[in-house]
């Protein structure tokens, strides 16, 4: 686990020197393991295996800095233009450059720390030593103050995890805050400010829009200059362990993923979809820099090595293999297929899930994810997020009809209809989407916030939270907010103080998006929140995994797309495959784009039934009812509704499992994120979770 931690105060000396401390004379707080970028008045510090040319920092004067951390294709000299720009207050040029990272700018005793815009890369934030620490992960910051829980946001995150307005700035520890994705935190000697950088659609009229071709174009043009900024960055070599020698039956690479170590160079994903498929092109097709001193790495005519995950423990994945086999042809492509049984099933493992910075549903997949990654590259392609940002929300289908543009909404009912299947009521499934959209259309921000809360005292007495198959799941994402999977196994008690916490937002005063580009980012922010988790519960020590699609450029660039675009039946597919023409790449196998879904809850279906007997003694006496936010007898019927093969939602269970999970990590924890004669003596959350707790609303 990588991040940096820094803050600001109205003491001129925190005793990074170690002259005085951040607590009094003579008393200093350092965190453990740091790297120091820079020292007081404003200390920053960077900390975990970063490597050398992910941290680099850009002296103008003493008290004019910029550190960039991640990375990052911006050449000195623009590093400089962007730190001047960022002192004159344009905070965007930061966020404007290839790759994934986090820039921190020191300007006298004003420093700025900017967000991504996804929110892979958030920022949060605390009160402390009369001003404000600050860092990219919430753990260390609730170590520094000794944070207890927050249940409130507990509550919040299993009843509407995609909804912003429920989990407003909170985080899981109480008194640490996160700045929203797309917003910059700036501190002046101790005194906090949250500002935006960028633009926001009006509810009323839409922003301008570009022609198909030209938004495309745009997006094939951030594509590759994300990977591209991933292949010209130096090679490293990982850190494997000592090979204890030949094992019958096993090559070099065989025993180098025994270890836990990646191989050298670069690698990505390839399931046969098209988001993997197309970073594994662009990766395979572009130049690469020189490799390391000792050999390793990006060579003349080295080749990518593509990772192809093979489930045999549910099957069903024979098309999928045969795409990702005819992609792998490709003379740049060494492709391995990494098969698993039952060790790689989702719920596999959970004894061995390390703890992360807050819960997320990616925890259950944590053990399948590390086997597949340990046999890949040092530097690894993913295609998380790809769905979010090419994809059209339903609630979209509300913005066209604002912008008057009814005739688009034709293919995607369409489309929903024959994925119903025939039936008498087919016929009407058009008109319901259109009703739906149309209502959404006309709903008040504050209407839809409140009807949200209505919806949640609704299910405290046991209405009808989501419909099922693809109509009702539509339909009910056809709102402002809607509850999640997880929030019909929530207590009363829980469920309300969420509807409170609705009902306050709802009051408050906003900058309103128009309802499908809101809730299109909400579930972006969802994802790349669920992507940082699994990376930091499947880490691999000297392994970096690489997620383009939630790189900022790229995000800007695919939110240039045309809704009239998006909402189109495989659109994410045409988009990449139009990328991928655009690169010079045209021969694709038949059914490159197909969706994997069907095999992704089969697994989960599969991997729960083996789990069971472990899960059902994780619900004997979990904290989640101590907190006051479940019953367990509930939660055991479900786990054993599920695993018969009951319609019961599994992306909800795994939502409460991970919760779990992360809670009983956190409290076996010991130690501190920190060190020195005023360093915490407590970790966070030091009291436990109290029995039945007065949520925080």
């Amino acid at each position: 686990m990588r991040w940096l931690v820094g803050w600001s105060s109205i003491a001129a000396n925190f005793g990074t020197a170690g002259a005085v401390g951040a607590s009094g004379e003579g008393r200093t707080v350092h965190p453990v393991g740091a790297q120091l970028l820079w020292g007081d008045p404003d200390p920053l510090w960077a900390v975990g295996d970063w490597r050398p040319d992910e941290v680099r920092v850009v002296t103008v004067d003493s008290l004019t800095k910029l550190a960039v951390l991640g990375c990052c294709a911006a050449s000195d000299e623009e590093l400089k233009v962007g730190l001047f720009a960022a002192r004159g207050g344009a905070l965007r040029h930061l966020t404007a450059w290839a790759g994934s990272y986090t820039a921190v700018v020191q300007s006298g005793r004003r420093v700025t720390i900017a967000g991504d815009l996804a929110g892979a890369r958030p920022v949060f934030y605390t009160p402390w030593a009369n001003g404000t620490a600050y860092a990219t992960a919430a753990l260390p910051l609730a170590d520094l103050i000794e944070a207890q829980l927050d249940v409130g946001h507990l509550a919040a995150l299993l009843a509407c995890p995609e909804t912003p307005e429920a989990l407003r700035d909170s985080t899981p520890y109480d008194g640490v805050k996160r700045i929203p994705p797309g917003h910059a935190l700036i501190l002046r000697e101790g005194s906090r400010e949250i500002t935006g950088y960028e633009p926001v659609a009006s509810l009323a009229v839409a922003g301008p829009q570009i022609e198909a071709e030209r938004a495309i174009d745009g997006v094939r043009d951030a594509l590759i200059d994300a990977v591209r900024a991933r292949l010209t960055a130096p090679r490293h070599a990982p850190g494997t362990p000592p090979d204890p020698g030949p094992v019958p039956g096993m090559g070099p690479a065989e025993r180098r993923a025994a270890r836990g170590a990646p191989m050298p160079g670069i690698g990505a994903d390839l399931s046969g979809g098209s988001a993997s498929g197309t970073l594994a092109l662009l990766a395979a097709g572009l130049p690469g820099a020189p490799g390391t001193v000792l050999g390793h790495g990006t060579g003349a005519g080295e080749r990518l090595l593509a990772l192809t995950f093979n489930d045999l423990a549910t099957g069903g994945r024979e098309a999928e293999l045969e795409r990702a086999r005819v992609i792998a042809s490709n003379p740049r492509l060494h492709h391995v297929v990494v098969a698993a049984g039952e060790e790689g099933l989702p719920y596999a493992g959970l004894d061995s899930v390390q703890l992360t910075d807050e819960p997320a549903p990616s925890l259950i997949m944590a053990e399948r994810h590390r086997g597949r990654l340990s046999a890949g590259s040092a530097d690894h392609f993913t295609g998380a997020g790809a769905r979010q940002v090419l994809d059209a929300h339903p609630a979209r289908l509300a913005d066209l009809l604002l912008d008057r543009r009814r005739r688009h909404l034709l293919r995607p009912v369409a489309a929903l209809a024959r994925a119903e299947g025939p039936s008498p009521q087919s016929l009407f499934i058009p008109l319901r989407v259109y009703r739906a959209a149309r209502k959404l259309a006309r709903t008040p921000y504050r209407t839809g916030l409140e009807a949200a809360a209505d919806r949640l005292l609704a299910a405290n007495r046991g209405g009808l939270l989501n419909g099922s198959g693809p109509l009702g799941a539509s339909l009910a994402a056809l709102t402002w907010s809607r509850p999640g999977p997880a929030a019909r196994w929530l207590t009363g008690e829980a469920l309300a103080e969420v509807s409170v916490r609705l009902t306050e937002a709802a009051t408050r005063p906003t900058s309103v998006q128009r309802p499908g580009e809101a809730r299109a980012r909400a579930a972006l922010a969802r994802q790349a929140t669920d992507q940082r988790i699994l990376e930091q519960a499947a880490e691999i020590r000297s392994q970096r995994l690489h997620a383009p699609f939630l790189d900022n450029q790229v995000v800007r660039a695919c939110r240039a797309l045309p809704e009239s675009l998006r909402v189109q039946p495989g659109a994410r597919a045409a988009i990449l495959r139009t990328v991928l023409a655009g690169a010079g790449i045209h021969d694709l196998p038949p059914g490159w784009g197909a969706t994997t879904h069907a095999t992704s809850t089969a697994a989960a279906r599969t991997g729960l039934r083996v789990a069971l007997p472990h899960l059902i003694a994780l619900f004997d006496a979990p904290l989640l009812a101590d907190a006051g936010l479940v019953e367990a007898r509930v939660v055991r019927k479900a786990l054993r509704a599920a695993s018969e093969g009951e319609a019961v939602p599994l992306d909800g269970l795994a939502d409460l499992i991970s919760t779990e999970l992360w809670l009983r990590r956190l409290l076996s924890r010991r130690g501190t994120c920190w060190t020195g004669t005023a360093a915490p003596r407590q970790r966070a959350v030091a009291g436990g979770v109290p029995p039945r707790p007065t949520l925080r609303s």
